[in-house]
């Protein structure tokens, strides 16, 4: 996998430093840019994979606070939409943080596990953003990268494709479907091809998804999908 792009942006140059530091520890391929203000993130004008951005951002030079970057960012329609993740010293802003997508937050002072287990699960989803499932329907063909995938739904002939913007339908078989897709995707049901990076928990007879979504797991797949969950969280 190529390396991953990604962006430090924060007013303070010893915390920026640090979180360079712990991306670094994480022995993931990747290019680290850091940015004091909002302004000089836009002026660079460069595209990148991951973003950790301080939510009270500020400095001498600048208008513009965290959370204001990260709303001109998602308006944005021509640039590459980077992962953000909040860093905050403040635990009130977090829910304000999920209203511009963001991945997850970190409070200061980092906890550095917690730090970890959010870098590795959206490393895996900025990797993820560099695949690509093509679909045909009709006389169309549509590229959709598997990190808007959330789950895949057997309906008879068709493939329902559940995203983030909403489902897609096409025909397609589920089979191949999974060959092609095994490692990232698992087959939870005969019924469902479930994107591991978007499983919040599971028990013996359901997954449940990041995005709310439970959806019934075979007891004759349950085996299979516990052992390439954790192969795929390694």
């Amino acid at each position: 996998m190529e390396a991953i792009k990604i962006a430090v942006c924060d007013d303070e140059k010893n915390i920026r430093s640090y979180i360079c530091s712990l991306v670094r520890k994480q022995g993931v391929e990747c290019e680290v840019t850091e940015y004091a203000t909002a302004e000089d993130y836009f002026l660079a004008g460069a595209d990148h994979d991951l973003l950790f951005l301080d939510i009270e951002l500020k400095g001498p030079d600048s208008s513009m606070d965290g959370m204001e970057m990260a709303k001109r960012i998602r308006g944005m329609e021509d640039i590459k939409q980077p992962i953000i993740i909040f860093v905050t010293g403040y635990e009130k802003y977090v829910y304000d943080a999920f209203d511009v997508g963001a991945f997850q937050y970190l409070l200061k002072p980092i906890d550095e596990g917690r730090f970890a287990e959010i870098f590795r699960r959206a490393a895996q989803q900025a990797g993820q953003g560099k695949r690509v499932l093509m679909v045909q329907y009709g006389n169309t063909g549509k590229t959709i990268p598997l990190s808007d995938i959330y789950y895949m739904e057997s309906q008879n002939h068709k493939i329902a494709v559940h995203m983030k913007n909403g489902i897609l339908e096409y025909y397609a078989k589920m089979s191949d479907l999974e060959e092609e897709l095994q490692g990232q995707f698992c087959r939870v049901h005969k019924g469902y091809l479930v994107n591991l990076s978007y499983v919040d928990e599971y028990n013996k007879t359901e997954v449940t998804l990041t995005n709310g979504e439970k959806l019934l797991i075979s007891k004759y797949k349950y085996e299979d999908f516990v052992k390439a969950y954790l192969r795929f969280m390694k």
